[in-house]
């Protein structure tokens, strides 16, 4: 009989050593297919068998080509975890001296963009390719602190054996996704890593507060660049008729005139000047304005062309709505619980109600509130396209959905008891 999982953080603050013996038998047996003494933590568990399906090999060190250095200073320019890195720094490089680690910090692709700390550490990471550049994505280097928090959205703390690659597993590190706040896109993964005298039980709950308060920060620039475009905006806006609001690059509303205040507006990936049709807006007049744009919504019916919606969900911890009309195009990256709703209306093109969706979700159809509450946010990029009372894809729609290869890697980081039949429906060959 297989004992639960082991309290790791735990036994590894007693005796890293023991915890370290323990966690190689462990992964011994499993890789060779035997009964363990103990199983493994879940989340280590489910990683392990996304690195058997996708042919990663645990004997073998594999890494990709860094980066060049120019590659590196140019996503490190475009990357919003520039701004919070002090934050970052301040919180997890303040006691290196007293227990000897490195912080890492990831962009959303996996690849190394900054690493401070320990000079020793420093040149043991160097010996695992855990370099300026290097991809570290899960699927390229196994079960590791910087691709497994990226695929299942939450702080994971990986230790010693728990690594899929042999070559890793004289190595802990823990790491925590951070989100843009806005709308809960993954921007990257700040990890601190080092030998396995590191470990320690708060090392998670450490890392994720840290995380938590970069995104806070986050949220306050944000917050005071919108407010700066307001500025701009405002006496623009004065002197229009009809309905108009500016936007920042990314779509959020600065300010509104002649219309119901809206969140943000959806905007393709590259916009320019002229006449275009919007998803909230539906036609409008844009114009460049400093630091972002102003919409003129007009009042024309639009001549429709049907409107394609790809939801891509086969890239776990990686989904995107990519939505086609006429000559526009845009796509956005989603959080999951976006991304899960979304999956389920596709599912059912008729439509689901609150309660319907709220039992999908969390097996509870008085869960009302939060349901509505999300898909509020959902329709505040997708207008039109999403109908409610039922919530529902519009009729005119044609609504594809992109499945992962194996279907037990279907929104992954999922709970909600709908997401998890289709996932054994569809491996037990009875779902589509």
């Amino acid at each position: 009989m297989v004992n639960p999982p082991m309290n790791v953080a735990r036994l590894a603050a007693v005796d890293a050593a023991q915890a370290a013996r323990v966690l190689c038998e462990l992964r011994e047996a499993t890789l060779a297919g035997q009964r363990a003494r103990i199983a493994p933590r879940p989340v280590i568990e489910q990683s392990w068998g996304r690195m058997l399906r996708s042919g990663v090999d645990p004997e073998r060190d594999c890494r990709s080509r860094p980066l060049s250095s120019d590659e590196v200073r140019r996503r490190r320019e475009e990357s919003p975890l520039r701004h919070v890195l002090p934050v970052l720094r301040e919180g997890l490089l303040s006691v290196a001296d007293v227990a000897p680690h490195i912080m890492v910090v990831a962009d959303a692709d996996g690849r190394v963009l900054w690493r401070e700390g320990s000079a020793a550490v420093l040149r043991k990471a160097d010996g695992l390719g855990f370099e300026l550049g290097a991809d570290w994505r899960e699927d390229v280097v196994g079960t590791n602190g910087v691709g497994t928090p990226a695929v299942v959205r939450r702080p994971v703390q990986v230790f010693a054996g728990e690594h899929f690659v042999r070559s890793q597993t004289s190595w802990t590190c823990t790491g925590a996704p951070i989100s843009d706040p806005r709308d809960g896109r993954l921007l990257g993964v700040v990890d601190v890593s080092g030998p396995l005298e590191t470990m320690h039980p708060a090392t998670l709950a450490w890392v994720d507060s840290v995380a938590k308060l970069a995104e806070a920060r986050l949220r306050e620039m944000h917050v005071a660049s919108l407010e700066g475009l307001r500025a701009v905006a405002a006496p623009v806006l004065a002197r229009l008729a009809g309905r108009a609001l500016v936007v920042d690059r990314n779509g959020w509303a600065a300010a509104v005139t002649g219309m119901p205040y809206v969140r943000r507006v959806a905007l393709p990936k590259s916009l320019a000047p002229g006449r275009r049709w919007l998803p909230s807006l539906g036609s409008c007049a844009v114009e460049p304005l400093n630091g972002g744009w102003l919409l003129r919504a007009e009042d024309e019916p639009r001549a429709g062309a049907v409107r394609r919606v790809v939801l891509d969900l086969a890239r776990p911890g990686r989904c995107s709505v990519t939505v086609t009309d006429a000559a526009v195009s845009w796509s956005r990256e989603l959080s999951p619980r976006h991304a899960e709703l979304l999956f389920l209306l596709a599912e059912h093109r008729a439509g689901r109600g609150a309660a319907e969706l709220a039992e999908d979700l969390f097996g509870d159809p008085s869960r009302t509130v939060t349901v509505r509450a999300e898909m509020s946010r959902i329709r505040r990029y997708l207008g039109e396209l999403l109908q409610h009372r039922p919530y529902r894809f519009c009729d005119d729609a044609e609504v594809e959905v992109v499945l992962p290869d194996d279907p037990r890697d279907l929104l992954i980081q999922s709970t909600a008891p709908a997401v998890a039949r289709k996932r054994n429906a569809t491996q037990d060959g009875r779902g589509g």
